[in-house]
């Protein structure tokens, strides 16, 4: 079967599901769906790390001039 069918098959699955159903499918994927909170989380994070003090960080005029120097670009 080839992926337009699959689509197609799925929409019509989704489309006429019960409630249930549906919140169930999508607590599945949820995590895929919202990217948005992919995002806050992965930010969330990072802050985290900062005021742990762990991870990388850079002085503004490190990034600077790693942003010029193209073989700097990779020590990240």
């Amino acid at each position: 079967m080839n992926t337009a069918r699959i689509r197609e098959k799925l929409h019509h699955f989704i489309d006429t599901m019960e409630d249930k159903k549906a919140a169930a499918v999508y607590m599945l994927f949820a995590d895929e769906i919202d990217t948005d909170q992919q995002r806050k989380n992965l930010v969330i994070a990072e802050r985290e790390k900062y005021l742990k003090g762990e991870g990388k960080s850079f002085a503004w005029d490190d990034v600077k001039q790693m942003a010029l120097k193209k073989e700097k670009r990779h020590a990240i």
